[in-house]
């Protein structure tokens, strides 16, 4: 007998579950509120400027790779990737009145990681190679061991490879990814290179565990890639993939009601009043919301109290610029990193003098333009600026020319001009063409996202693994979680991992291995 499940929400979490529940031989209809699908991996287009609204860094490939040989295809048929080089560049805070700091290009690889670092402080090339190392190996311990278990008993944590590893993996998880890297660089460039990818985690390097050095792997082993089109192109690629299994997606079509009886999800109710039976429910919208807004008080996993213990991670403020003529001052990705480091930080996970929005700011540019002709019109350069800051909703909404609230738009100024000054392009703010701003008012109203956060619950110890929601609730049998509030965690990747776990459980797998790739019996991961 044919087997129904419904899904919530069209962003890639939504989308991968439905094209590997729909693989197993389920009946899937996606409900989208919006009238385009990729949730947080949105895009905004004028004036022949395309932006992404969302994540611009395509890391751990072999997640995408893995998910694609599970539909039946591959990375390499489904998008057109490209390397970069440099994988991204890095402006310090410069001396007041000195003009802009000697960029650091930070080139992908062993041997031009080894130099980059002697080059700034003596004897760090051989601490770069240990530290690296390191992270490799805890990079696979993560894959083969804690990222594809449910969690849904404590056999994985139980298995000897794991066990083995204790000596090890205890100091990793009670010492700060700033006090691992401050112990071994002095450099403080260097300190941000390795600490900056806590970010990457919804956290900062003096909160996350050193475990997570495990990043370093990605950008500065393995590479950084880019899927020309955009990262639109990422989300139509598993949409058609989807598709390509029987997957029905309704867009403008928003859910307000998930349906139960005796204690087991029947399905939705639409916002017209429609109900949809199903055997089960995924909602891969944010948690807050989705028991917040859906489910009566009865049948919440987590009440209010234990969201209000918890660490939304930043918010940000986003800021779009379509500009005129050429800007070779910044590559595909560029870093600004302050002085402060600590109270920039302080700034937006308020401590210190109490949150506010760095000034000034340590934030990222990405400059698409440089790699990809279509983002842009001839003559132009696309600029996507993400500036971490608290997750405030009363900070106010953004707005396009200008139109956001004062002190998100006031905020947008001052970035646009500690670019110019950083990184040596005076005339920028008189360059733009196109302006848009958003901030966490709008990825609450927008998204649904608790507390207006940008990325998904901070990956801190007590947010990480087994401490984080599982994806099934506790209340409500026959109701799924994916997404970045729940297992494993925030980024496409782990979205994609979440949609796997959640096929798992409707498997009855409660192992740690990746699910089996077509025409294998098991996915082959390293022994550890």
């Amino acid at each position: 007998m044919s087997r129904s499940a419904v899904i919530v929400g069209a962003g890639i979490a939504g989308l991968a579950t439905a094209a590997l529940l729909a693989r197993d031989g389920w009946d899937v209809t996606v409900h989208e509120a919006r009238d385009e699908i990729g949730g947080r991996a949105g895009s905004w287009q004028q004036d022949g400027f395309r932006f992404d609204t969302g994540p611009s860094w395509y890391l751990m490939p072999e997640v995408f790779e893995h998910f694609f040989r599970l539909c039946g295809t591959t990375a390499a048929a489904e998008l057109d990737l490209v390397p970069l080089t440099p994988a991204y560049r890095v402006y310090p805070e410069p001396d007041a009145g000195a003009g802009p700091a000697t960029p650091v290009d930070v080139v992908s690889g062993r041997a031009a990681t080894r130099a980059l670092f002697e080059s700034r402080e003596p004897g760090a090339g051989a601490g770069i190679d240990a530290y690296l190392d390191s992270a490799a190996d805890a990079y696979r311990l993560a894959v083969s061991r804690f990222l594809y278990d449910p969690y849904t008993s404590t056999r994985g944590l139980r298995d000897r490879a794991v066990i083995r590893q204790l000596p090890r993996l205890v100091p990793l998880l009670v010492r700060s990814l700033h006090r691992h890297v401050a112990r071994r660089f002095r450099d403080p460039v260097l300190r941000q290179i390795l600490g900056y990818p806590a970010v990457f985690l919804g956290t900062s390097p003096f909160d996350a565990p050193s475990l997570y050095h495990l990043m370093s792997h990605l950008d500065l082993d393995e590479g950084v890639l880019y899927p020309r089109g955009g990262f639109t192109e990422v989300i139509a690629a598993v949409a058609r993939v989807a598709r390509a299994q029987g997957v029905q997606i309704r867009t403008g079509s928003p859910v307000t009601q998930i349906m139960t009886d005796a204690g087991r999800a029947t399905g939705i109710r639409l916002a017209d009043g429609t109900v949809h039976d199903a055997d089960v429910v995924v909602s891969a919208a944010d948690l807050h919301t989705t028991e917040t807004r859906l489910l009566p008080p009865s049948q919440r996993t987590y009440s209010e109290r234990w969201w209000r213990r918890r660490n939304p991670g930043p918010g940000a403020l986003l800021v779009l610029l379509g500009v005129d003529g050429e800007l070779p001052a910044l590559a595909h990705h560029t870093l600004l990193f302050s002085r402060d480091w600590r109270k920039n930080f302080g700034a937006v996970f308020g401590r210190g003098d109490g949150s506010r929005i760095p000034d000034p700011a340590s934030l990222y540019v990405c400059r698409p333009s440089a790699t990809d002709v279509t983002v842009a019109p001839a003559g132009g350069e696309n600029l996507f600026v993400l500036v971490p800051m608290p997750a405030d909703p009363a900070l106010g909404h953004g707005g396009v020319d200008g139109a956001g609230a004062p002190a998100i738009e006031a905020a947008a100024d001052r970035v646009i001009a500690q670019i110019a000054e950083w990184t040596g392009i005076p005339d920028l703010a008189s360059r733009i063409r196109v302006r848009r701003t958003i901030a966490p008012a709008d990825f609450e109203a927008d998204l649904g996202a608790w507390r207006g956060g940008a990325l998904g619950l901070a990956h801190t110890l007590r947010q990480s693994a087994l401490f984080r929601p599982r994806n099934a609730s506790r209340k409500v049998a026959g109701l799924y979680y994916a997404g970045t509030s729940v297992l494993p965690g925030i980024g496409l990747p782990m979205c994609l991992i979440s949609a796997e776990l959640v096929a798992k459980r409707l498997r009855g797998d409660a192992t740690a291995a990746r699910l089996p790739e077509p025409g294998t019996t098991r996915a082959t991961d390293r022994t550890v």
